[in-house]
């Protein structure tokens, strides 16, 4: 639901900073249709308010900024179908994706996945677009098993950074490191790449 303080907000990144709709219908949450009528309610009211006499002013300013109204009498509960669900785990997936492949910059933001489920004329809410991502994230969160191993049965390596001050200098260095998976030895080196004969 919408507050006062987004609807100000709303009227104020149009009109004083110059923002698209479309741009302050990322930032907000809001549907566009809706920045769309509050624009057009603040025009309307603000042109009878250029036009009106002083006893009429200090209700029509009342009225520019009071609360948003909502008509919740003819609202019906909007079922998540299968293929919306299915449309948006596909988003998901493809965010994955992107992310494995270096390109977290790339991936669908939750209101860039309602927008392209309204441009593809699903009847459906941007807050119930919210709640299924996060239930679904939810879901996919990892699980961890706590495994059991006999001495010398298994070794781990990994790479890592290391940030050091050499000669009043700081230096990002690499870091191998050797680990038993049944006892807590550790062998660590420092080279200056991560280079397959520094590995050798």
């Amino acid at each position: 639901m919408i507050k006062l303080i987004d609807k100000q907000k709303i009227i104020i990144s149009y009109y004083r900073e110059g923002r698209t709709q479309r741009q302050i219908a990322r930032e907000v949450g809001v549907n566009r249709k809706t920045i769309r009528r509050y624009i057009r309610e603040y025009e309307k009211k603000k042109n009878i308010l250029t036009r009106s006499k002083d006893n009429n002013r200090s209700e029509l300013i009342a009225d520019i900024v009071e609360k948003p109204k909502y008509n919740t009498s003819g609202r019906y509960k909007v079922k998540l179908t299968d293929k919306i669900l299915s449309i948006i785990e596909f988003y998901l997936e493809e965010n994955e994706i992107k992310r494995a492949s270096g390109k977290s910059k790339q991936q669908k933001k939750k209101i860039d996945i309602w927008e392209a489920l309204k441009e593809e004329e699903f009847d459906i809410g941007y807050t119930t677009v919210c709640n299924t991502i996060r239930g679904i994230c939810r879901k996919q969160k990892e699980a961890y098993i706590r495994q059991e191993y006999k001495p010398g049965e298994s070794a781990e390596f990994d790479w890592g950074e290391v940030k050091l001050t050499i000669a009043g200098k700081g230096k990002v260095l690499q870091m191998s490191v050797f680990t038993t998976a049944k006892g807590d030895y550790r062998s660590g080196d420092i080279y200056y790449n991560q280079k397959t004969e520094n590995f050798y």
